[in-house]
């Protein structure tokens, strides 16, 4: 039975037990981390180092990072960057080499057998892969936990049901797994990591094998349960989509660094790393083929011929409720001023656009001159400009 509550990511039935025994022992501690103000979850200069038959091999090198208490926190990275190592890191199902790894201000590593199920029952966590019973129906596969901790019926069943009502299942209440789509066996999942009022929830590329669909909708429930319940949430992913969508601040890790940190919109609007950039390229979206055929690569030495634009490409990240300045930035480049693609989105209330702009070179100035002229005046009005070739 162990082994099989391990398999699914239940807590074993002899530590589910032990936990009304753990929470006294520990629940002074707790409560005074709760009080305190603190990171809901904190990493100080974290080292994880696993031994390997070729040697040993470092996942994590030096990570510091602070979860505010209340926010969807998202990890993002390529495979083997080592997010899902962070991330067990934080329920102990991990110890780091070195360092120290916090949660509501208790330090994991410093922790007993008791303690880890404390910390367990205040960390849900949600799989990529749904592991239900399918002999089981969603009623029972969300109430198990709480079956073999010997809850009464009563209290189990309001309990229940109250969570399949908060993820959307109550209709579904008495189905088997076999009956339920992807997304509405991930809601059960859901409703199992609630099942003892964690104060974090822990997301482990929660989305990955669902459709894009049934991953908006999945989102929208987690940022609906965070504003609903205040749970910090955590989450890893190497979806960029996932993390505009949900997250309120993002940590981007490559190679077990983590290389750039900030809130959504900044790191989206003015990414600061190459790895950064690289996650951003699948949601930039290339230029139409018809304007792509006809943007020409600029000429090393000789002059643009008679009528030819230089194309710049603009970005922008505006303060909170501020739009880009598209006629302060057209008088700055001077001349002629075509727009030729582009748009303007919001994330986290800050204006993020991206214009193609068809600009006249400055007439005074050499052909090199006239460019990198167009190119500074352009940069002064956004975070990001560069050449893309002429019209």
């Amino acid at each position: 039975m162990t082994q099989l509550f391990d398999t699914l990511g239940f807590i074993d039935a002899s530590t589910v037990r032990a936990c009304a025994a753990a929470r006294d022992a520990h629940g002074a501690h707790w409560e005074a981390a709760m009080h305190a103000e603190v990171a809901a979850v904190s990493f100080a200069h974290v080292g994880k180092v696993f031994a390997t038959p070729r040697g040993h091999a470092a996942a994590l090198r030096d990570v510091t990072l602070d979860v505010r208490r209340g926010e969807v926190f998202g990890i993002i990275g390529r495979s083997g960057a080592g997010k899902s190592t962070l991330l067990r890191l934080v329920n102990g199902l991990e110890r780091p080499s070195s360092g120290s790894v916090r949660v509501q201000g208790v330090d994991v590593g410093a922790l007993d057998e008791d303690g880890l199920v404390a910390l367990r029952r205040r960390t849900g966590m949600v799989f990529q892969h749904f592991n239900l019973l399918s002999a089981k129906t969603v009623f029972e596969n969300v109430a198990l936990p709480l079956k073999i901790a010997g809850v009464p019926k009563a209290e189990r069943t309001r309990k229940v049901d109250a969570l399949l009502d908060l993820v959307g299942l109550a209709a579904k209440r008495d189905a088997y797994p076999a009956s339920l789509s992807g997304g509405q066996k991930q809601r059960v999942g859901i409703a199992r990591a609630l099942m003892h009022d964690p104060e974090v929830l822990l997301c482990d590329e929660a989305t990955s094998a669902l459709d894009p669909e049934t991953t908006q909708s999945i989102l929208a429930l987690l940022a609906d349960i965070n504003r609903r319940l205040g749970l910090t949430i955590v989450l890893i992913t190497h979806e960029m989509e996932v993390i505009r969508a949900v997250c309120d601040t993002v940590a981007v890790i490559e190679q077990g660094e983590v290389v750039e940190t900030g809130p959504v919109w900044r790191v989206f609007g003015d990414p600061r790393h190459g790895a950064t950039r690289a996650l951003l390229s699948t949601l930039v979206h290339d230029l139409p083929a018809e304007l792509a055929a006809r943007v020409q690569p600029l000429p090393d030495q000789a002059a643009l011929p008679d009528g030819a634009q230089v194309v710049l490409d603009v970005r922008y990240t505006g303060e909170s409720g501020g739009e880009p300045d598209v006629g302060a930035l057209a008088a700055a480049l001077g001349g002629s001023v075509r727009f030729l693609h582009g748009g303007i989105e919001r994330i986290q209330g800050h204006a993020q656009g991206r214009l193609v702009i068809a600009a006249s070179p400055v007439q005074s100035l050499a052909h090199g001159g006239a460019v990198a002229a167009l190119l500074e005046r352009a940069r002064r009005h956004a975070n990001h400009a560069e050449v893309l070739g002429y019209v």
